[in-house]
């Protein structure tokens, strides 16, 4: 008794230690990632290349330092040499759809070329089997994606070869090749009616962005450029605004604006804004009266508080900037010889931050001929986990390096130099003027 008695006290020590033999290890997930068989990119919501296994690059025969950085469809564009290429016009619609609903997305097998490593300007015919699953970040949005890729040229090619005896092929392969064929059909012809609703969806959009945003001032001002970028993954409308308003005393007003918020909602909130600012400007005196008025009215205007804006009254006459901010980023007044200055002396908090209207600051600046005036929203500038004073200086940066451009080739280059050509995770309105 007093044997078995041992045995059984000695059991719970044996029980702790074969539970901490049995624990989980922690988990080396890079390592994972880079051992695993499937070919795999990861893009971050401007669908920029963030990481790559090593199955994707003897896939593609790439290299990580060709990858790294890269906007996907630079690595990657269509064959120039075939007209019926395809694989962006699939691709591209197949990643904004998992940004805009966090949802993975299966595509048809298809045909996308790659280039050739060692004879530039040629593509090589490759046949691929993809999915694009989304990785959401502490937010909730989409943080990330993983574009997996099987590559099936190999097999696209054999069948085309292949001798079938008899002039038939097996019970089994007639049914692997209707199941492949039907899902395949089933899955382009799904593609094609989202493409076909993108379209519809996308035109609606634009068209109802050029109603908001139009501005028949502008076309008197051949020294003004102005881009819009909505957020990558939206509807092509956003809260951001811009605004060209002449004054009849040789001047005129810019503005640019940024409601909280994306899409349908944000965009109906920035064109009741866009238009009661745009009234301000022509009927008080100075851009602090506008913006006071401003958020006089965004106080009745649902989801119109934390709105930021910033309007800059332009003297030809006397050369003087006056200018008045509610919480926006500041403007940036582009010398000639690439020197700059922020317009950062009358910033006040963002509409209905105050608790009762009080006046607002106002400050001016002179100008010399030739000199450039840049307005923008936060998305040009702001990154994620990044202070905005290390956006605000790439910016700078920027304008100093492309200081001698025109205003259109200057917003371009702009775009470019950021990395936001391509969209970006938050709107973008950008105002250049040559003073």
């Amino acid at each position: 008794m007093r044997g078995r008695a041992g045995g059984r006290s000695a059991s719970p020590g044996c029980g702790r230690r074969s539970r901490e033999r049995v624990r989980r290890p922690e988990l080396d997930h890079a390592a994972l990632f880079a051992a695993t068989p499937s070919a795999c990119l990861v893009l971050d919501p401007e669908l920029v290349i963030v990481d790559v296994n090593q199955a994707y690059l003897q896939a593609t025969g790439r290299t990580r330092d060709d990858l790294l950085g890269q906007y996907v469809f630079d690595a990657f564009p269509d064959n120039p040499a075939d007209p019926d290429a395809e694989g962006v016009q699939n691709l591209h619609p197949s990643l904004l759809r998992v940004l805009s609903t966090g949802e993975p997305d299966t595509m048809a097998v298809q045909r996308y070329d790659i280039p050739v490593t060692d004879q530039p300007g040629l593509f090589e015919e490759r046949w691929w089997s993809t999915i694009n699953t989304p990785v959401p970040g502490p937010d909730g949005r989409v943080a990330w994606i993983i574009h997996r890729v099987e590559d099936v040229t190999a097999f696209v090619h054999s069948r085309r070869a292949r001798p079938v005896p008899g002039g038939q092929l097996s019970e089994r392969e007639e049914a692997m090749e209707a199941e492949l064929y039907v899902r395949a059909r089933a899955l382009q012809h799904l593609n094609e009616e989202l493409r076909r609703a993108h379209a519809r969806e996308r035109q609606v959009a634009l068209t109802l962005q050029e109603a908001m945003l139009h501005s028949p001032d502008l076309a008197g001002h051949r020294d003004i450029a102005v881009r819009y970028l909505p957020a990558i993954g939206s509807l092509n409308v956003c809260g951001d605004w811009y605004d060209i308003v002449d004054l009849p005393e040789d001047g005129f007003a810019l503005s640019v604006g940024d409601v909280v918020g994306h899409g349908l909602e944000a965009a109906a909130v920035m064109g009741m804004l866009r238009s009661a600012l745009s009234a301000a400007a022509r009927s008080v005196e100075g851009p602090a009266q506008a913006l006071k008025v401003l958020g006089l009215y965004a106080r009745s205007v649902d989801k119109a508080l934390a709105t930021t804006a910033v309007q800059a009254l332009i003297d030809t006459a006397g050369r003087q900037v006056t200018y008045s901010s509610a919480g926006h980023p500041p403007p940036v007044l582009l010398h000639a010889d690439g020197t700059h200055e922020l317009l950062d002396r009358a910033t006040d908090p963002p509409l209905g931050a105050h608790p009762e209207q009080v006046p607002r600051p106002q400050a001016h600046l002179p100008y010399v001929p030739g000199d450039t005036l840049v307005l923008y929203t936060d998305g040009l500038i702001e990154r994620r986990d990044e202070d905005i004073d290390t956006g605000l200086a790439r910016l700078t940066d920027a304008l100093t390096r492309y200081s001698r451009l025109s205003p259109e080739r200057l917003a371009d280059a702009l775009l470019a130099r950021l990395g936001v050509s391509a969209g970006a995770r938050d709107d973008i309105a950008l105002v250049i003027v040559r003073l």
